[in-house]
């Protein structure tokens, strides 16, 4: 291997000196929580709401997400069962053992899991750990040199295009008939969100810098995944009794009939929902869609049971901090908080400065409504009247805000903690890699959903 050049041993030591040194400040997600009520409080009695409102806004939030939640939970818990099926943990093992250098095992595992993603971003989120952490420990087996942690770092990133993929919410959700929105900008087809020019040239930009930055950037002597032995645990294999005797009860724990019959009466609703009903992609037929591929990629009960019982672990920042974070969003809904802060972008923008803002708007939100949707739920009314109001399109709002809901995801620790969970190890110590990325994400979507057509 070529070793690498001054400049690169110079940037990578101070890649990871920066990396080191955001470990030592960035709190846990509930701690984050704790922290962001204070400043939220202190600003909601600043602009003029009682105590009493400001107790009762957070308390009305607090709770407000409970079927969100429970959907958020589903898809990160199914999303992991399905990933332990044998036929994908198989695939991706097949597909470690092609790359012979660090730069193609980065651009090969940074790839894959943006393809998945793309398709489906909880899948994209479960499967992308293993795929990091087969593709390092194939490396590690070949000889190659890699930083595990920044290439779990790199892996993450890629997750990032699932904002203008088939699972985005906001787009689908402006797409289906009967939108909250629908009287004011109607229905806006995927054809002019997801599929827009604009839309293609981001995700296009994004990944070529990405995969060219995890390249020239990779430390050349770094962590094996060998250093963290809990994470080649959450990739063995599931070993499950499957002899043929037992109960008559656990012989039909291990059938594959059952499954079969369960996935046929979901592909059946399925099909109702699409065909007969003419309803769009959503979350509820996104989790009963993997729901099915997961009992028959699993083929039976017994090994169902045992993957799910695996993947729970990984979803407890979804069950808990997602209720903490739903109060935080009351406080920005119920009080004038968000009035303010959201109106600000009509006033100080036009049709240059706007997708900015926009994203900049965004950002700030995400941090305390960790949801595609319910960010586009609560910013929506305002996004678009000021878009009409500087003269530019309703998508490019809605495209200029996922700019900056992403950006909240790669800022804040929430879904860094539910990857870290998936992959078992601190987020903390990939973290700080990873708002390097979080810049590319937005300097390059600021700039393609200002001058871009879509």
């Amino acid at each position: 291997m070529v070793a690498p050049s001054q400049s690169a041993r110079i940037s990578e030591t101070r890649l990871d000196r920066f990396a080191a040194f955001i470990s030592q400040f960035v709190p846990d997600a509930i701690t984050a929580s704790v922290i962001l009520l204070i400043v939220l409080v202190i600003t909601a009695v600043t602009l003029g709401n009682s105590p009493v409102q400001v107790m009762d806004a957070y308390y009305r939030g607090l709770w407000m997400l409970l079927p969100f939640t429970m959907q958020m939970t589903l898809i990160v818990v199914l999303s992991s069962t399905l990933a332990a099926t044998p036929f994908f943990r198989r695939a991706v093992l097949r597909l470690s053992r092609y790359p012979k250098t660090t730069t193609q095992m980065v651009l090969a595992a940074a790839s894959l899991t943006a393809a998945v993603s793309y398709c489906y971003w909880g899948l994209g989120f479960a499967l992308g750990a293993v795929i990091a952490v087969y593709f390092a420990s194939e490396a590690e087996r070949k000889g190659i040199a890699m930083d595990f942690p920044f290439f779990l770092a790199v892996v993450i990133a890629s997750i990032s295009v699932w904002q203008f993929g088939l699972s985005a919410t906001a787009p689908l959700l402006v797409a289906t008939p009967g939108h909250f929105l629908h009287d004011s900008i109607g229905i806006i087809p995927l054809s002019r969100t997801i599929w827009s020019p604009a839309a293609i040239i981001h995700v296009t930009a994004f990944m070529g810098a990405l995969l060219l930055i995890g390249c020239w950037m990779m430390p050349a002597q770094g962590r094996p995944v060998s250093s963290f032995p809990q994470t080649i645990e959450a990739i063995e294999p599931i070993v499950v009794d499957e002899s043929p005797g037992g109960t008559y009860s656990e012989r039909l724990e291990k059938t594959p009939y059952f499954p079969a019959v369960l996935a046929f009466a979901l592909l059946a609703w399925l099909w109702y929902h699409f065909s007969i009903k003419g309803l769009s992609l959503d979350l509820n037929s996104l989790n009963t869609t993997v729901l099915m591929l997961a009992f028959l990629l699993h083929r039976n009960f017994k090994r169902f049971s045992s993957a799910l019982e695996k993947a729970v672990i990984a979803s407890w920042p979804v069950i808990v901090v997602y209720h903490l974070y739903a109060g935080l969003a009351g406080l920005i809904q119920y009080t004038n908080v968000g009035e303010k802060l959201a109106a600000l972008t009509a006033t100080v923008s036009n049709e240059y400065t706007y997708p900015a803002l926009t994203a900049a708007i965004s950002t700030v939100f995400s941090f305390f409504i960790p949801s595609s949707g319910g960010q586009w739920a609560v910013q929506g009314f305002v996004t678009t009247n000021a878009a009409a109001a500087v003269g530019v399109s309703a998508e490019r709002g809605l495209l200029a805000l996922s700019i900056g809901d992403h950006m909240g995801n790669l800022t804040s620790p929430f879904w860094y903690v539910v990857f870290a969970g998936i992959a078992r190890l601190d987020f903390r110590l990939f973290f700080g890699y990873g708002l390097l990325f979080a810049g590319l994400w937005f300097v390059i979507g600021v700039i393609v959903f200002t001058f871009a057509p879509c």
